[in-house]
């Protein structure tokens, strides 16, 4: 069966409105990604019982990762799809083994960490980690997106040393805070 468009839902995830037909997951064309329907399910079964629920994480923060090697793991918009979306936005590109901790998966191990940054706002939009197990990074992002977090905020949350969570403290010195 061929479907020929998706099922459009409030941000409740109600089809068309109603006030008792939800649909979640890939059937909305939301995030086609497993998490992201659970999250809307979640939602909406929030929605169901009383409580006053909105999604924005499928819309903001969608983190997703493609297990390669090396990892690409991303959240959030792409410097291009901020760009389409009118955001007055600038990349920060860092190695991803520019940290103490990255030498415990080898030295030199090839991978770049991007932020796009809205510059009005100075809040991150999109993160993409790539090297050497890079899922574990995405989360950070997620919350540094979905939670608006401003860059002179970040700056003061510390990784430990020595991990390679410092990629972080990379970004906001090359953003040049």
């Amino acid at each position: 069966m061929e479907v020929e468009r998706w099922l459009e839902v409030d941000d409740q995830m109600r089809v068309g409105g109603s006030d008792w037909l939800y649909a979640i997951g890939d059937v909305n064309g939301r995030a086609l990604l497993t998490h992201m329907g659970k999250y809307q399910a979640r939602l909406a079964a929030d929605h169901i019982l009383g409580k006053d629920v909105t999604a924005t994480a499928d819309r903001r923060g969608s983190p997703r990762v493609t297990f390669t090697d090396p990892e690409v793991a991303a959240a959030g918009l792409t410097l291009a799809a901020a760009r389409e979306d009118g955001i007055n936005v600038r990349a920060v590109d860092v190695e991803t083994s520019a940290t103490a901790g990255a030498s415990f998966h080898g030295r030199n191990t090839p991978g770049t960490t991007r932020i796009v940054v809205d510059e009005d706002r100075r809040v991150i939009v999109g993160a993409t980690f790539v090297g050497s197990e890079t899922a574990e990074f995405v989360h950070a992002a997620t919350i540094a997106i979905v939670g608006e977090v401003p860059l002179d905020e970040l700056w003061h949350a510390v990784p430990a040393f020595p991990t390679r969570s410092e990629v972080w403290l990379k970004l906001m010195e090359a953003y040049g805070l």
